[in-house]
C-alpha cells in the first residue's frame, strides 16, 4: 500500500509539473502573438527623438549552450515621453547617447533612426 501512494504522488507531481511548463510555454507564445498583432494594428510613426541611453541583456552561454544578447535603446520624444525599443545589434551599434534624429516605430517595434544635426536652441 505504501508503494502505491508513492507512485500516485510521483505521478501527480509529474502531471502538475507538465501542466505548469506547458502553461508557461503557451502563455509566452500567446503573449508574443498578441503583442505582434497589437503592433500590426498601430500606425507607423516618424517623430523627432533623442537617444537617451542604451542597454543590452545577455543570457545563456554556460556550458555547451550559446549566449544570446538582446539590445534596447531608450528614446525621448519632443513631449518628454520616453520609450524603450528592442532592436538588432547592427542598429544598436550605430547609435550613441545624445544622438538626435527621426525615429520611425510601430507600437513597440523599432523600424529606423535617421540621425540629424541637432537644432540650435538660439
Amino acid at each position: 500500500m505504501v508503494g502505491f501512494d508513492e507512485f500516485s504522488f510521483a505521478h501527480s507531481f509529474i502531471s502538475i509539473m507538465f501542466f505548469i511548463v506547458f502553461g508557461l510555454i503557451a502563455f509566452t507564445i500567446i503573449k508574443g502573438v498578441l503583442q505582434w498583432s497589437k503592433n500590426n494594428n498601430e500606425p507607423v510613426l516618424t517623430v523627432p527623438a533623442k537617444v537617451v541611453t542604451k542597454r543590452s541583456n545577455t543570457s545563456g552561454g554556460s556550458g555547451n549552450s550559446s549566449a544570446h544578447t538582446s539590445y534596447y535603446v531608450t528614446f525621448e520624444v519632443q513631449s518628454g515621453d520616453r520609450l524603450e525599443l528592442k532592436m538588432n545589434g547592427r542598429d544598436y551599434g550605430q547609435l550613441a547617447d545624445d544622438d538626435f534624429g527621426l525615429l520611425t516605430f510601430q507600437g513597440t517595434r523599432y523600424h529606423a533612426f535617421e540621425r540629424q544635426k541637432k537644432e540650435s536652441s538660439v
